[in-house]
């Protein structure tokens, strides 16, 4: 069985610092420390959107994924 989850990739790191945040459903790589804080945000914001509807990721369909990610500002593929 496959676990959903959400995979924050921030590509504009120039300081050399290397971030990484695992939290619930997410886990977040690199960035500068201004992508990486956004990332955090968006990702808990996610979480909150999913405790509301009293569901898990795993859960959730492709349209409310989208619903949420729109709602939270999240963009990417099919966004």
């Amino acid at each position: 069985m496959h676990k959903k989850m959400l995979l924050g990739m921030g590509l504009d790191c120039k300081d050399g610092h290397v971030r990484v945040t695992k939290g619930k459903n997410f886990t977040l790589l690199g960035g500068s420390e201004e992508t990486h804080e956004m990332m955090q945000e968006k990702a808990i914001k996610f979480n909150e959107h999913l405790a509301k509807r009293r569901k898990s990721i795993d859960d959730i369909s492709e349209k409310e994924f989208k619903d949420i990610a729109k709602a939270i500002g999240l963009k990417g593929k099919g966004n």
